[in-house]
């Protein structure tokens, strides 16, 4: 019941078009994954590929896994198999060079200070002036 709604919502024009754009999505990541790699190291073309492939890193891998679940529910293995290799080279880029430099670089130690200010005694009260 589930498998063939999901089915045939992928089939209709809304379900293609998110489809699309998803696919565009894992299209562009691969493109500037491929430019990170033919660049030189430590230049500013290899600096914003690295930054743009790390930023649609994980929509691609999600818009992929969700190709295969609908691939999957439409018994459409092949697309299952093609589909599943995208997203494990996506992963395994994504794993492989974590000596890159890009924006991202050094943010989440940056965010998670951030986190710990915003969420850390929310209440505090001035000293009173004597």
């Amino acid at each position: 019941m589930f498998g063939s709604s999901v089915v045939s919502f992928a089939g209709s024009s809304v379900g293609l078009i998110l489809l699309a754009i998803g696919q565009t999505v894992v299209v562009v990541c691969v493109c500037f994954d491929m430019v990170r790699a033919l660049s030189v190291p430590r230049s500013h073309r290899r600096y914003v590929a690295s930054t743009v492939f790390r930023t649609l890193a994980i929509p691609s891998i999600i818009a992929t896994g969700m190709s295969v679940l609908i691939d999957a529910l439409a018994w459409s293995w092949m697309d299952v198999c093609m589909s599943m290799f995208v997203m494990v080279a996506i992963i395994f880029r994504l794993h492989h060079d974590k000596d890159e430099d890009s924006w991202w670089k050094g943010k989440g130690k940056k965010l998670a200070r951030w986190a710990r200010r915003q969420f850390s005694s929310g209440t505090s009260v001035a000293p009173a002036m004597g």
